[in-house]
């Protein structure tokens, strides 16, 4: 794979870049008009779709740090962005070009001083992995095997400039209006400026590790902060296959079984016993090994859930909340999806939406076993959002709906939910976590 000698750190580099993108995606809309009038319009948005996925992920993995990770954010998001733009973003999980072994060695005699072969007795130069915010290197010292973890330049200083470029397409996207909607943005650039922090993540991958060492099935990497930076993690290798070549790969349900009750097990841990959570659910950051254990790899992005969001979000999951109508609605209130402010038509609308969605996402929750293979009900979790995405009359109201908790929280368990459905998980015993407590530090 080609290398990478120069990272654009400047703001106005970072912009210029970011206008030559924009650029290419005007001149692929020009090919969509004419590709209309020989070509149906279907085959048409097709190849524009594809034009444009490819021009901005080339664009945005030049520029990589939180340009690049909000891409692999959305990468997730299946039912939100076209398959191409889905699959050409899924890129920035764990295939990204990598920076050059010089700017590697500069970064070391940065941070340590030192380069990395008077560190330790073998570095590999050539990155294995490369993904949106760092890239991992191979080491060798005292007979351990060793993955080193090498944020690029200018990452961290760059989160802002970044975020206040893609801010006025994220607004259109999802259809937040300028009041009020700074929270949102903020609780971003709050949580890419941790993922930046790596003596904070070996702390805090330390801290959940060792927590979650009483499930079952599940592997944890162990961490050297004395060979790590605020800019290098090094950690040990970990032997396994990517969770997306195994899911592809796998045709065992009950291995499947296997590692998805260990995944939901993880996640519904954290959640309820440590009310803290690795927000970041993509298969980039998960293995499976050999003997069918989950390894963990990646805790970069973890989000504190505080009781006065926990209590009031999972009130709102159970069946009994559903129902009753003075209930759901008190709740919505307590979680500022309606606001004192809506009309009479909003708050109608706001109920009706967030009720049909809420009844449809929460059935796992309400349910002692789950199958997560169950094609009818990702299609129909697709259709519910297609439906409201061409909604006009919801285009027309403000879309600053939620605390801002909501951002991360149901990242995570949007991303869980596609783990799951990944993996074909047919029998998935839902609150198996129960009898599970926490170790104390």
């Amino acid at each position: 794979m080609k290398t990478i000698d120069k990272i654009p750190t400047s703001k106005i580099h970072r912009a210029s870049r970011l206008i030559q993108t924009g650029a290419k995606v005007g001149i692929n809309y020009i090919k969509y008009y004419g590709d209309k009038m020989v070509s149906t319009k279907e085959e048409a948005k097709e190849t524009l779709d594809e034009s444009n996925a490819r021009d901005i992920y080339d664009g945005l993995k030049q520029l990589k740090g939180s340009a690049l990770k909000v891409a692999q954010m959305l990468s997730m998001e299946k039912n939100l962005l076209p398959q191409a733009y889905v699959e050409k973003f899924s890129l920035a999980q764990f295939s990204v070009p990598p920076l050059s072994a010089p700017l590697v060695i500069k970064t070391f005699r940065k941070y340590f001083g030192k380069a990395p072969s008077e560190i330790f007795d073998r570095f590999d130069p050539v990155a294995i992995n490369a993904a949106s915010i760092g890239q991992v290197h191979k080491a060798f010292k005292n007979d351990k095997e060793l993955a080193i973890k090498i944020q690029y330049p200018g990452v961290a200083e760059s989160i802002s400039s970044d975020l206040a470029m893609v801010k006025p397409v994220a607004m259109k996207m999802f259809n937040i209006k300028g009041k009020d909607s700074d929270q949102y943005f903020k609780e971003v650039e709050g949580k890419l400026l941790e993922e930046t922090d790596y003596l904070n993540e070996v702390r805090q991958s330390m801290a959940i590790a060792n927590a979650c060492s009483i499930i079952p099935n599940i592997s944890f990497p162990s961490y050297y902060p004395e060979l790590s930076t605020e800019r290098i993690i090094t950690m040990d290798w970990m032997h396994g296959k990517h969770f997306s070549e195994f899911t592809k790969q796998n045709k065992n349900t009950e291995t499947a079984n296997l590692i998805g009750q260990t995944l939901w097990d993880f996640y519904m841990f954290q959640v309820h016993k440590l009310r803290k959570v690795h927000a970041d659910p993509h298969p980039g950051n998960f293995l499976v090994s050999s003997d069918k254990k989950l390894i963990v790899i990646d805790f970069g992005c973890v989000k504190e859930i505080p009781d006065a969001f926990y209590t009031p979000y999972f009130e709102l999951a159970r069946d009994e909340s559903l129902s009753d109508k003075s209930i759901f609605e008190a709740k919505l209130y307590e979680l500022e999806i309606l606001k004192p402010s809506d009309s009479k038509a909003e708050k109608k609308y706001f109920l009706q939406l967030f009720h049909e969605l809420l009844s449809l996402f929460t059935k796992p929750f309400n349910s002692e076993t789950f199958n997560f293979s169950d094609e009818a009900f990702f299609e129909q979790i697709a259709n519910l959002a297609q439906k409201y995405a061409k909604s006009s009359e919801l285009k027309n109201m403000n879309g600053n709906r939620g605390s801002r908790h909501f951002i991360y929280i149901n990242r995570t368990f949007f991303g869980l939910f596609s783990l799951m459905h990944d993996l074909k998980c047919t029998n998935t015993i839902i609150n198996n976590y129960r009898h599970l407590k926490p170790i104390k530090s």
